[in-house]
This record gives C-alpha cells, sequence and structure tokens, in this order.
C-alpha cells in the first residue's frame, strides 16, 4: 500500500504539471529558483528526520560489526581473537571503536549511531564543499541529491567501516581539489595536501579498497602531466609555480609518511588483542573466494583455509581452488559469471540491506505497535514493508545511475577521474570477495558527486533525445504569466505539440 499510495502521489503530481500552467511556473518558483532556500530546507529537515531515526531505532547489529562490537565488551574470547587474526584489516577500526568507548564511558548501539550518523553527515558536508570548489552553481542540486540519499540511507545504524570510511574517502577527494584544482592561496593548498596524507592513510587502514579513488588520480593526474609537457607555454607554467609544486608534495608526502608509521607503531604495539601472526587472509584468499558461488563469502572456504597450518600452505590451497574454478567455469562460462557478478555488485539500490547473514541480533517477525515497531518493519528481514524499502531506494539508485550515464559528453579531468574511480571499482570486486552491493557504500561519495557535476549535461541530453520544452536551471526567471491569445493553428496542432 506505501509503494501504490506513493505512485499515485507521483503520477498526479506528473499529471498535473502537465494539465497546468500555474502549477508548473509555482513549484519552478519554489525548488528552481527559490533553490538556495529550498534546498537547504530540505536537507535540514532530512538530517532532523536522521536523529529521530538513530534515537528510536538502533538494534544491536550481527555478522563482522557484531564481532568488532563484541570486542569493545569482552577482547579476551577466544572466537574473537581467531576473528581479528583472519581479519586484521578490522583491528583499527577496532582500536578506534574502543579509543571512543574509553572516553564517552559507553559501549552502547546508540552511542556509536551517533558517531556513524555524524561521519556519514560529515561525508555529505565535504561533498558540497568540493561541489562549492568545482561547480558552484552546482550546489543546490548537490544538496538535494544528498537530502534524498540521506532520506534513504538506514546504514547510519551499521557502525562498520563502510560507513566510517566515508568521510576519509570524501575529505581526500575534497582536498585534492582543493591544491589541485582551486584558486585558493598556496598556505590554504600545502595544509589540505598534508590533510591528503592523512585522510588516505586512515582510509587504507580502515578499509583497503578505499585507495581506488587514489589510484585512478593518479592515473589522471600522469596523462594530464604528460599532456602539459606536449606544449612548451605548460611546460613555462609548470616552471614558474615549481616551488609551490614541490611544497605540496612534500606536504602530501609528510602527511602520508607521518600517518603510516604512526598507525603501523600503533597497531604492532596495541596490547588490547592478542593476535595469532600468520592467519590472515591474504589477496590470493579472497581472489578464490571471489569465484565461487556469486562471487561473493564462502564459509567453506573460510573453514577449509582455517585448517591450514600457514600462509604458504593457505595461498597454494587458494591458487589450486583458482586454477579448478577457473577451468570449471570455461571461457564462455567465465564471462557469463563475470556478467551476473556485476549485477550483483552494483543492481541492489539498498546497497545489500539485511542480505548478510544474522544482519541483526534480532530476528523474526516484528510487532505493528508504535513508531518502533513500524521503523522494524520497515526495515527488519521479516517485516511488512520491507518491499517498499527496497522498491524507492531502488528507484532512487536508478534515478542516479540514469543521470550519470547521460552526462557522457563531459569529460574534463575530475569527472574522468571519478568515472575511472568507479570502472576500478567494479574491476576489484570482480575480481576479489563481492556478490553484493555493501561493498558500494564506500564508493557513494563518487556517485553524489557525478550526479550533480554531470546535472546540466544530462538534461540537456535528455532535452534533446525527447525533444522537450527547454528549461533552464541555471538562473532564476522571474514568474511572467502572458494574456491568452486566440490560437490560429489548425486542430491537432497543440495536442502534436
Amino acid at each position: 500500500m506505501i509503494t501504490t499510495v506513493g505512485l499515485l502521489i507521483l503520477g498526479s503530481v506528473a499529471l498535473a504539471l502537465w494539465a497546468f500552467a500555474a502549477l508548473r511556473h509555482f513549484l519552478k518558483k519554489i525548488f528552481i529558483e527559490k533553490r538556495q532556500i529550498t534546498a537547504w530546507v530540505c536537507l535540514g529537515f532530512v538530517v532532523l528526520l536522521q536523529i529521530w531515526f538513530v534515537t528510536i531505532f538502533h538494534p544491536a547489529v550481527g555478522f563482522d560489526v557484531g564481532a568488532i562490537h563484541q570486542g569493545l565488551i569482552d577482547p579476551d574470547q577466544a572466537e574473537l581473537r581467531a576473528y581479528f587474526s583472519i581479519y586484521p584489516n578490522n583491528l583499527w577500526l577496532l582500536l578506534v571503536q574502543n579509543f571512543l568507548a574509553e572516553r564517552s564511558g559507553t559501549t552502547a548501539w546508540l552511542f556509536f549511531d551517533y558517531v556513524t550518523l555524524f561521519l556519514v553527515d560529515l561525508s555529505m558536508v565535504f561533498n558540497l564543499f568540493t561541489v562549492k570548489v568545482l561547480a558552484p552553481r552546482q550546489v543546490p542540486t548537490a544538496v538535494y541529491c544528498h537530502a534524498l540519499w540521506l532520506g534513504c540511507f538506514p546504514w547510519i545504524v551499521v557502525p562498520y567501516s563502510d560507513t566510517w570510511v566515508l568521510p576519509l574517502v570524501s575529505g581526500y577527494l575534497l582536498t585534492y581539489v582543493i591544491w589541485r584544482h582551486s584558486q585558493l592561496p598556496n598556505l590554504v593548498k600545502i595544509i589540505a595536501a598534508g590533510c591528503s596524507g592523512i585522510l588516505v592513510v586512515n582510509a587504507y587502514f580502515l578499509k583497503p579498497s578505499a585507495l581506488i579513488p587514489v589510484v585512478a588520480i593518479l592515473i589522471g593526474e600522469l596523462v594530464q602531466l604528460a599532456r602539459r609537457f606536449s606544449t612548451k607555454s605548460d611546460q613555462s607554467l609548470l616552471g614558474q609555480k615549481f616551488w609551490s609544486h614541490c611544497l605540496i608534495i612534500l606536504a602530501l608526502w609528510s602527511g602520508f609518511a607521518g600517518s603510516y608509521f604512526t598507525i603501523q607503531r600503533t597497531l604492532q604495539q596495541q596490547t588490547y588483542l592478542t593476535l595469532q601472526p600468520g592467519r590472515e587472509m591474504t589477496a590470493w584468499n579472497y581472489f578464490s573466494m571471489g569465484l565461487s558461488g556469486v562471487g561473493g563469502y564462502n564459509g567453506q572456504d573460510v573453514l577449509a583455509l582455517n585448517r591450514l597450518p600457514s600462509k604458504k600452505a593457505r595461498t597454494a590451497y587458494s591458487q589450486k581452488l583458482i586454477r579448478q574454478r577457473l577451468k570449471k567455469h570455461g571461457f564462455i562460462g567465465y564471462l557469463r559469471f563475470l556478467f551476473n557478478k556485476q549485477r550483483a555488485n552494483t543492481a541492489d539500490g539498498t546497497f545489500a540491506w539485511v542480505k548478510e547473514g544474522h544482519f541483526f541480533a534480532e530476528e523474526g517477525v516484528p510487532e505493528q505497535k508504535g513508531a518502533i515497531g513500524q521503523l522494524r518493519n520497515l526495515f527488519y528481514l521479516n517485516g511488512r514493508y520491507l518491499g517498499d524499502f527496497r522498491f524507492w531506494a531502488q528507484l532512487i539508485w536508478i534515478s542516479g545511475l540514469t543521470v550519470i550515464f547521460l552526462g557522457w559528453r563531459r569529460r574534463d579531468l575530475i569527472t574522468q577521474i571519478l568515472r575511472l574511480t568507479f570502472i576500478g571499482g567494479c574491476l576489484f570486486l570482480l575480481i576479489f570477495e563481492g556478490g553484493r552491493s555493501r561493498y558500494l557504500i564506500q564508493f557513494l561519495p563518487i556517485f553524489l558527486l557525478l550526479i550533480p557535476l554531470l546535472g546540466p549535461t544530462a538534461l540537456a541530453q535528455w532535452q534533446r533525445l525527447f525533444s522537450w520544452q527547454k528549461i533552464d536551471f541555471s538562473e532564476p526567471t522571474p514568474l511572467v504569466i502572458s494574456p491568452k491569445k486566440e490560437s490560429t493553428q489548425p486542430a491537432g496542432t497543440m495536442m502534436e505539440k
């Protein structure tokens, strides 16, 4: 019923917009001409909705998130030591959460959900500043996009690396744009470069695959540098800015090296949790796992690997599995497998919500009493309204991807880097463990930057394809109602138009 009513409302609004010019002018004035105010009002309402949502809906979460939370309560459990020995990439997240727990004096889910909410919204702030630097006139559009995204993003109640890495990715994208593509003073650029190094290293220790945008930036900059050295004028320009470039690079590497060695030393010297050396999963293990089933987590592989005594034995076992699985697929079968895996990696607009094993510690059919009961029915696996949430999240996801697709004509350096990041992320998930769209959460800043940056180009392409009346979203236009004139066109012409 929720979906039906929503679609009826959308259909009624679309029909009214088509039929009544006065309504079109009114909505254009509110949401386009006054967008500098309306967009921020919408975003403020969504932030208040987020706070209310987390306050009354903060369930205990299972899978890896539950293991990390349990590590805050009882780190001496043998199962936890085994878990973090196998997945040491989650150790830095555990230490950060333990630091916050000691300072706050609580390990409650509500507290860490509030932290997650803050970090997700901080990522949004960084994204908006990035758009402000690159395309100031598109900031209201970016605000609308982020308000729509945050309004259907329940992952703020899952304190895991997927969400906690978001401000780090958005942060180093912002600092990169500042020191590379802004007209700010050199001192600001140098400080931004140092912050870039710090944010990149923290993102790496929190979620290593979050460095894919860094690889895309390096590729884009190398291509741009090769083009610049092909002309003498650009060579002289680089010579004039030589010392400022050197200081920026020095600050970048200082932040990178200082953060890396500090975090590495902290992990090696930590005594909070005792790990078993040589038990960690390797790239070969994730590669072989990514070839099984739909390319996602394989519990049988993990159990078999844990029985082997050394990293060398586990690597040899995974290489053997890789050969066997590739041979079993065959060439055509492997291409079909990659197609299905790519679909599983990217097709879900909820980002695999409640699709992990034991997603919530509390399972079963939720009651329908009160606001908490209604939210549980909307977001729990056996909830009555889960299908409605999935439908609207999918509709928003498809709409965003459509905008990105239609904006293909814009090909400046930044948009090409963002596109290359998306391609690199897809390739990474095709090669290693994937099989569900949760792994795309770390790349959400890429999508949320591409949509407003490509918005004008996508709109122009849409109008070109369908030859509809062009609407100028760039500058406010006064509301003018022309007097009616007698139509001299033959019957049927207006309808055809």
